[in-house]
């Protein structure tokens, strides 16, 4: 028997298979590399930010109010809303879907309390904005970089007892539940 330091092809053989397993694991780590990083610049998340959340009641009625704002890169669901989980009718909803920015800070408003129609006019600061009343069994589309107003009519389980005490608003969309807390605030008529 041949010995190995004699054979000159047994070192090569070592070195060369050592060369092909080298060349192809790192050929398919820059394949898994770029797979990854062409998934995940063209995925676009789901992102909602919402403020200026407010609960009131005046001893005859309750309402709910809040702003969000889609910053995401995608069009969002909106499936449900929520306060003190109690989920509100959409039929109690009012909303407004605007790509302009909003300052003013929303405010108690009579008008929503009363509307009989579909439609209501609200001043939010010194903008009119027309909110329209949601109907049942509906989902809003907030999409990408627009904002909603909301207000919630009576939502459940708000009474008078309930001022100073903090309550949540939900908003669930289809992927995900946002949640904000607040004060419920007496409403000056």
């Amino acid at each position: 028997m041949k010995s190995l330091r004699k054979n000159r092809l047994a070192l090569s053989t070592v070195v060369t298979t050592l060369i092909i397993l080298v060349v192809s694991v790192l050929l398919a780590g820059v394949v898994t590399y770029f797979a990854i990083n062409v998934t995940s610049t063209r995925v676009q998340e789901e992102n909602l930010a919402m403020t200026k959340q407010h609960i009131w009641n005046n001893q005859t009625t309750s309402l709910g109010a809040i702003m969000i704002i889609n910053t995401g890169g995608r069009d969002v669901v909106i499936s449900k809303a929520a306060v003190r989980g109690q989920a509100s009718d959409w039929a109690n909803v009012f909303y407004n879907i605007t790509s302009g920015a909003i300052a003013a800070d929303l405010q108690f408003n009579r008008t929503i309390c009363d509307a009989n129609g579909t439609t209501a006019t609200v001043m939010v600061g010194s903008t009119p904005y027309i909110f329209t009343k949601g109907t049942s069994n509906q989902n809003l589309v907030l999409p990408s970089g627009q904002t909603m107003l909301m207000y919630i009519r009576t939502p459940d389980s708000i009474s008078v007892n309930d001022i100073g005490l903090t309550v949540a608003i939900t908003i669930f969309s289809s992927q995900a539940m946002y949640y904000r807390e607040t004060n419920v605030e007496a409403a000056i008529s």
